[in-house]
C-alpha cells in the first residue's frame, strides 16, 4: 500500500472518528429537528450545509496556509482559536434558547417578545391568531438553520490541517486534494448518518404533554455542547 493510500484511509478513519467523538457535530441537529418539528428532508439538508461549511472552511484556511506557506503551528493556532469562537456562539445561542425554551414552558405557547430569529413563523405571523393553532402549526424558523451553518463554519477541523500539509510537503497537490475529499466526504456521511438514524428513533417517541419541554431540552443539549467543547475538551 502506498503512503497516498494510507493517508487516505487515515482521513477517512479521522473524519469518522473526529465526527462520533463530537456531539456537537449532530446534537443540535437532533433536538432542533424535533423541538422545531423539522420533516426529514429538511434535518438532512441543514445537516448537510452546515457539515460542508464545516469542512469546507478549514479546508480553505489548510489550502491558503500551503500556498502562503504558513507553518503547522501557526495553521494550528488558527483553528484552535476558530475552536474557542464555536464554543462561544453555541453557548451563546444555547443560552437564549433555554430562555425561549422556559418562556414556552411558562407560558405554554403565549405571545413571545424575543428576537425574531428565535420565533417559529407561525408566531410572528398569528400574534393575534389562535395560540393552539400556532402552537399546532408551530415549525422552523426564518434563520435558525443559517445560524447553525454559521457556527459550523466557524467549527475548526484540527486533525485535518496536519493531514494536507504532509503531502504538500512532497509537492503532491493531488494528495492534497484526495484527503481532503476523503475527509470531507467522510465527516459529512457520519453527520448525515447519526442524524438520520436519530431523528428516526426520536420520532418513535410519544412526549405528549411533555413535548412542550423539547425547546428548553434544545437549548440546554447546544448549551451544553458548547460549554463541553470551551471547557471540558470535547
Amino acid at each position: 500500500m502506498n503512503e497516498l493510500a494510507i493517508l487516505m484511509l487515515s482521513a477517512a478513519s479521522l473524519g469518522f472518528i473526529h465526527t462520533i467523538l463530537g456531539p456537537d457535530h449532530y446534537l443540535p441537529f437532533i433536538v432542533l429537528s424535533r423541538a422545531r418539528k423539522w420533516s426529514q428532508r429538511k434535518t438532512l439538508w441543514i445537516t448537510l450545509i452546515s457539515g460542508i461549511g464545516h469542512v469546507g472552511s478549514s479546508v480553505f484556511i489548510g489550502f491558503i496556509g500551503i500556498a502562503m506557506g504558513i507553518s503547522l503551528t501557526k495553521l494550528e493556532a488558527i483553528e484552535s482559536y476558530r475552536g474557542e469562537i464555536v464554543a462561544y456562539l453555541l453557548i451563546v445561542f444555547g443560552l437564549l434558547y433555554s430562555i425561549y425554551g422556559i418562556y414556552k414552558v411558562v407560558n405554554n405557547g403565549g405571545h413571545v417578545h424575543f428576537p425574531s430569529f428565535l420565533k417559529p413563523k407561525s408566531i410572528r405571523n398569528h400574534h393575534h391568531g389562535d395560540l393552539n393553532d400556532a402552537d399546532k402549526i408551530e415549525k422552523e424558523v426564518n434563520i435558525t438553520p443559517w445560524i447553525l451553518f454559521l457556527i459550523f463554519v466557524f467549527g475548526p477541523c484540527e486533525v485535518l490541517i496536519p493531514m494536507l500539509l504532509f503531502p504538500a510537503l512532497e509537492f503532491n497537490f493531488v494528495g492534497v486534494i484526495a484527503v481532503a475529499l476523503v475527509f470531507g466526504i467522510t465527516t459529512i456521511l457520519t453527520m448525515l448518518l447519526i442524524v438520520y438514524q436519530a431523528y428516526r428513533g426520536v420520532g418513535l417517541l410519544n412526549l405528549g404533554k411533555k413535548e412542550k419541554y423539547m425547546h428548553l431540552l434544545a437549548g440546554l443539549v447546544i448549551l451544553i455542547s458548547g460549554v463541553g467543547i470551551q471547557f471540558m475538551g470535547w
